[in-house]
């Protein structure tokens, strides 16, 4: 079956599989770095608690069968080293079945850690992972060609990503359709990068230009994917151009590099050979026969499976960033249909002072990257993860009572706990622990330029309210307000 052999995609095969397994890498330190804290066996949400009350056929996991934080430490560090040997194209240069099972135990490894990460890995980019790894035990090793339905495959994939967000858009917010949401976003989105103060004061005309060029990278560019090269080839391009700019302007952890990397799929080697100086290699083998049937097959499983996914994404009431099966198998896709005008950002307190009205006592936890101290700059930390910065941007928008794992948090600091203070960025009181602890809302806004200039801040902030009053441990440790 010559017509499966798709001997002009070997590089953009390549850049794939290589990329894939830097973002598994970065996923795996992510979960050696913050899981325990925040899922173990003490975290926020723990994981035996989760695994009690939700069964194996609605959350498969390897942990369904047993949880402990030295097991999640074994899974981490295996996805490490198999990370590894595909970053370096070890697993490539094998038989196939090599390729296809380091791939298949970094795809079963992540969805394992995923299908019990509960809020804290609620993430479209980790559906997206999922799903772009399962692709991957089917790309076959570098000796061989790709298969054509392995190329088309990945391209689905994109343009789902790509037309689930900017549908969603387009029947979400109206700033979208007015092309003012940008005057807005860049405050306001999750996690600004370092670049987003300069972002959100450029002129207002561009921020319209901004608006409409998403439009065209989400909503046109995914129809010229689907189309013959060269127009696939100026689809992909777009695609890489736009989520270029989210990499320059924000944190989105992986979600723009992996697209990024999904968009090359539709990139002829030709362009790839122009931009990067690489030339695929000759005397490529065909696939054999029984591979090509798998991918057949790969291919009638996906189609099955897109059909509430496109139903979804047609339907009026779409819905975004959803599993259909619990998988992950096949997804859709989308975000930011609605975009805050505003800003407001919870900030933990903590007191050593006997009395907490004594105000000069109380000093801010300080997170790793969520907006906290107005003079701090926005860092820059995606494509790597941090989950409960994220979490907090979300808190924010909701209460305590949607959020009961921001008080959990408060009885960790409060008991001193280690682990939960490694998630954060500063600890006031290095390492001891607080008599008291509150949080505090504030509305955050950007500097003018002529403010920064005065102040040397990049925000300016001003105090709502309380969300939760001074809190103590009781003898029971358990939380009990201040009198």
């Amino acid at each position: 079956m010559e017509w499966l052999v798709a001997d002009d995609y070997w590089l953009a095969r390549l850049v794939l599989q290589r990329g894939l397994a830097a973002i598994y890498l970065i996923a795996f330190l992510v979960t050696l770095n913050q899981f325990r804290p925040l899922l173990g066996e003490h975290g926020l949400m723990p994981v035996p608690r989760f695994v009690e009350r939700v069964p194996f056929r609605r959350a498969p996991s390897l942990f369904q069968w047993r949880y402990s934080d030295r097991l999640l430490g074994v899974v981490g560090w295996l996805g490490v080293a198999l990370s590894l040997v595909a970053l370096t194209g070890l697993s490539q240069q094998g038989p196939i079945w090599v390729s296809m099972l380091v791939w298949a135990a970094l795809w079963a490894l992540y969805v394992s850690i995923v299908n019990v990460g509960q809020l804290f890995y609620a993430f479209g980019w980790e559906s997206l992972l999922c799903e772009a790894g399962f692709l991957m035990i089917f790309s076959g090793p570098e000796w061989m060609s790709p298969t054509l339905l392995f190329i088309v495959l990945v391209s689905w994939l994109v343009i789902r990503v790509e037309l689930g967000a900017g549908l969603i858009k387009l029947r979400g917010d109206p700033c979208w359709r007015d092309l003012t949401c940008l005057e807005y976003h860049h405050e306001t989105q999750p996690l600004p990068g370092p670049t987003s103060w300069r972002a959100h004061h450029l002129p207002r005309w561009w921020h319209r230009v901004e608006v409409a060029g998403n439009h065209v990278a989400q909503v046109g560019a995914p129809v010229l994917v689907a189309l013959p090269q060269p127009l696939s080839s100026v689809g992909g391009a777009v695609i890489i151009a736009s989520q270029l700019w989210l990499v320059g302007t924000g944190n989105f952890a992986w979600l723009n590099w992996l697209t990024m990397l999904l968009a090359v799929a539709a990139v002829s080697d030709p362009l790839i050979e122009a931009g990067l100086g690489l030339s695929a290699p000759a005397g490529l083998s065909a696939p054999p026969l029984w591979f090509q049937g798998v991918t057949i097959a790969l291919t009638l499983l996906v189609a099955v499976l897109s059909w509430p996914v496109v139903r979804n994404m047609i339907s009026p009431r779409q819905a975004m960033n959803a599993s259909f099966d619990p998988l992950h198998l096949v997804n859709t896709y989308g975000a930011f249909g609605r975009v805050t005008r505003t800003r407001d950002e919870l900030v933990i307190e903590g007191s050593e002072a006997a009395e907490p009205g004594v105000e000069e006592g109380w000093q801010p936890y300080e997170l790793k990257a969520k907006p906290g101290d107005p003079r701090r700059r926005p860092p820059q930390v995606a494509p790597y993860h941090l989950r409960l910065d994220w979490l907090m941007w979300f808190a924010a928008l909701g209460s305590l009572r949607t959020h009961p794992w921001l008080v959990e948090l408060v009885g960790k600091l409060l008991e001193g706990d280690q682990a939960a203070r490694e998630l954060l960025g500063h600890d006031p009181f290095d390492g001891r622990a607080p008599a008291y602890v509150r949080i505090r809302r504030y509305r955050y806004r950007f500097t003018t330029p002529a403010e920064r200039r005065q102040s040397g801040q990049w925000w300016e902030r001003t105090l709502i309210g309380e969300e939760l009053g001074p809190v103590a441990l009781d003898d029971r440790g358990r939380l009990v307000p201040h009198e």
